[in-house]
């Protein structure tokens, strides 16, 4: 049996686009989702995974755009086995 891993990625070219349309700068962006501006640059450069913060705070500053307009959940490249429980009876 394998297990699958599951990740957040922010749809980029949406982001960016949002963030031109509906803020001057990345800073006011920032602001607005209520994370740090390094924050926003790393996951825009793929640094860093959105974490809960930054979905929140995207959904919130981008209002009415929806989780699946900004994010996809994607299947990690690999595929881990799953590691069994520990055989506990006695020998």
């Amino acid at each position: 049996m394998t297990t699958m891993l599951y990740r957040v990625r922010l749809r980029t070219g949406v982001f960016t686009f949002l963030r031109r349309t509906k803020f001057r700068s990345e800073y006011a962006l920032a602001k607005a989702m209520g994370v740090n501006r390094s924050t926003v640059s790393r996951v825009l450069a793929g640094e860093l995974q959105p974490g809960s913060a930054f979905i929140a705070g995207a959904l919130a500053a981008f209002t009415p755009v929806t989780f699946e307009d900004l994010f996809e959940v994607v299947n990690t490249s690999e595929a881990i086995p799953a590691t069994p429980p520990p055989d506990h009876r006695p020998s």
